[in-house]
């Protein structure tokens, strides 16, 4: 379904309700915190040590100013976007994230068959609640698979082969989780992995109803994809679940091998370092994703927004960028310094926690909207104009 297709669809759904009580993200997420159990969002909402790279991620993002421009008479703004020889709808899609399915029931077939029906690309998580096999036939060919990376080889490559087959033609290979993160929010939530239901875990649940009958018709929140890899272990902290029993940490030969044996897209998630670069495109990677995953894994990370013009100088490869985004004026700031794609990751879930079923349909309008508002002050039509609108 087209954009205005979309726009149709709100009108029809009486969307209009929806843009008074909920214009824009900041109003989506303290719904969610009402709607979710507080282990669950301790799951999503935090990161790791002081939680300052997470706070950085908005800061930096806020304080680029750009010019606006008058006198330019009517602007009809583009948002469609190429990126990796694929037209969207819009410059940004779904980034992974894992146990969807945890933070809202079905939050996978949510997520996707919304990126379907919008034109977005919809990355699903190797620890998702749902396997490959039934999100891919749901994404209309916009289905991007991420990959934590598997150390035996014959996993690997049994991995590859039901990943391709499911339909999922880009690969994201995350890199900057050499090992878990300690996330103190989190852990301290009580969640485990699969979640045990303790007592306390019970209480928090008895206070979200909405939540909890939704789970209850669903079931219980799983990783089957990874757990058909070995003995499902329970009672592990969220940060050590079985799909780090499975992963490693890889080097330059690892990625060299995933090139070779990959025969679709391949793109990197987690760089922030420049002189990476170089290494990167020997091997043959086809994207670079630019991120400090949301602050989730390291508190002493620059901003993502601080190091993509330096990363956007160092290659000419298409560039993605997430981490600290919220709004359409957001992705405009992130394209200005040199990403080709924007990924937003929390965002949706809080959508889903709010909104239920009803969330990803609703981001999707708020971001365009915010997109098409932004354009127009700027005075531009395209977003190849962007760079031009940076104030310094």
């Amino acid at each position: 379904m087209t954009i205005s297709g979309q726009s149709e669809r709100f009108a029809k759904n009486d969307y209009m309700s929806l843009d008074s009580k909920y214009p824009a993200l900041k109003y989506l997420k303290p719904a969610a915190k009402r709607r979710i159990p507080h282990f669950v969002w301790e799951y999503l909402d935090s990161a790791t040590g002081n939680e300052l790279a997470q706070a950085n991620n908005r800061a930096a993002l806020q304080s680029i100013e750009m010019m606006p421009t008058i006198l330019r008479g009517e602007i009809y703004p583009q948002t469609s976007q190429t990126f990796l020889g694929k037209t969207y709808d819009l410059p940004f899609g779904v980034a992974p994230v894992g146990m969807s399915g945890l933070i809202w029931a079905d939050a996978e077939r949510h997520l996707a068959r919304n990126a379907a029906a919008a034109n977005l690309p919809y990355t699903l998580s190797t620890v998702a609640c749902q396997t490959p096999e039934t999100i891919g036939p749901l994404t209309n060919g916009n289905g991007w698979f991420q990959l934590y990376p598997p150390k035996d080889l014959e996993i690997r490559k049994d991995m590859i082969h039901r990943i391709s087959n499911a339909g999922f033609e880009t690969l994201v290979l995350t890199l900057d989780l050499p090992a878990a993160s300690r996330r103190e929010r989190q852990n301290r939530g009580g969640i485990t992995q699969p979640p045990v239901l303790t007592t306390r875990i019970m209480a928090q649940i008895a206070l979200k109803p909405h939540w909890a009958i939704e789970t209850a018709l669903f079931g219980r929140p799983e990783m089957p994809f990874v757990a058909s890899y070995g003995e499902n272990i329970r009672g592990l902290p969220t940060t050590e679940h079985i799909g780090y029993l499975l992963r490693t940490s890889p080097d330059l030969e690892y990625l060299c091998w995933l090139r070779d044996h990959w025969k679709g897209h391949l793109i990197v998630k987690g760089v922030l370092n420049s002189n990476d670069i170089a290494q990167l495109e020997q091997v043959g990677t086809d994207a670079i994703w630019v991120s400090n995953h949301a602050g989730r894994q390291f508190d002493a990370a620059p901003a993502s927004i601080h190091v993509l013009p330096t990363i956007r100088q160092a290659t000419k490869l298409p560039i993605i960028f997430d981490s600290g985004v919220e709004t359409g004026l957001d992705i405009l700031r992130a394209i200005a310094l040199g990403a080709d794609f924007v990924m937003l990751g929390r965002a949706w879930h809080y959508a889903l926690g709010a909104l239920g079923s009803k969330g990803p349909a609703h981001l999707t309008h708020i971001l365009q909207q915010d997109l098409l508002a932004n354009m127009a002050q700027l005075g531009i039509e395209g977003f190849s104009e962007c760079s031009k609108k940076i104030w310094s």
